[in-house]
């Protein structure tokens, strides 16, 4: 897997003096003109969760891990310098919850998995090109359907069952850079994804040691994707 990776950035760095040099071969040269064009996206995501609380506490610890997401790509070229893209996806994800005031060991951890079936919406504003480099701002809105969230499940943490609600709206603001490259664009992006909406399912016991103090819980997110068109 190392040599692999060696290969590939060695073969980049060769293409690159051709391609993004002082003088670049300008690549797919009428591609930007295109009304609609498509593509997908493969990635990596690092969720958290952001706490309110009805009194002072300690805050809960969220262990995160890297996800993955893989989606698809729809364009829609509004202006020569602004495009509307519809970025459907799949992404799962697992966060992991410690009470510090919980003593028992089994009680004080949460298990949070999560996939989520990601629906953007969002506007990408490109800057002029250069060369073969185009840099853009992206932000929009979307929603999420969790499908593990246990919402309608029976159970809940005194069962050792987390639940979240199913559906999440967000706001998302990123920024990436398009790569024309000969045959196709490479565009890798970072964003920022924000939950508007409380996503906790409190227990049935009003008193719930595991969410009777949480005011509200939000989901925030990073999104690391490279995006093939």
């Amino acid at each position: 897997m190392k040599k692999f990776f060696i290969i590939c950035f060695a073969l980049f760095t060769i293409s690159s003096q051709a391609q993004f040099g002082k003088d670049p071969i300008i690549n797919l040269e009428n591609f930007q003109k295109s009304r609609v064009h498509w593509g997908f996206y493969l990635g990596f995501n690092f969720y958290d969760f952001q706490f309110d609380y009805k009194s002072i506490t300690k805050d809960l610890e969220v262990q995160n891990t890297t996800g993955f997401n893989v989606g698809l790509i729809g364009n829609l070229r509004l202006h020569e310098y602004i495009d509307l893209r519809f970025e459907p996806g799949l992404y799962y994800t697992e966060r992991n919850l410690i009470y510090p005031d919980i003593i028992d060991p089994v009680d004080r951890f949460r298990e949070v998995k999560s996939t989520y079936i990601h629906f953007p919406l969002l506007l990408k504003f490109s800057s002029k090109r250069f060369g073969n480099v185009r840099p853009y701002l992206v932000g929009g809105v979307s929603r999420s359907l969790n499908l593990s969230s246990f919402e309608d499940s029976p159970d809940d943490n005194e069962s050792d069952v987390f639940r979240m609600t199913k559906w999440t709206n967000n706001y998302e603001i990123g920024f990436g850079v398009d790569l024309y490259l000969e045959y196709f664009i490479f565009s890798p992006s970072i964003r920022g994804v924000f939950s508007m909406n409380d996503e906790l399912v409190r227990d049935k016991d009003p008193n719930s040691q595991w969410t009777s103090n949480i005011d509200a819980m939000r989901t925030r997110g990073v999104f690391l994707n490279f995006s093939f068109h």
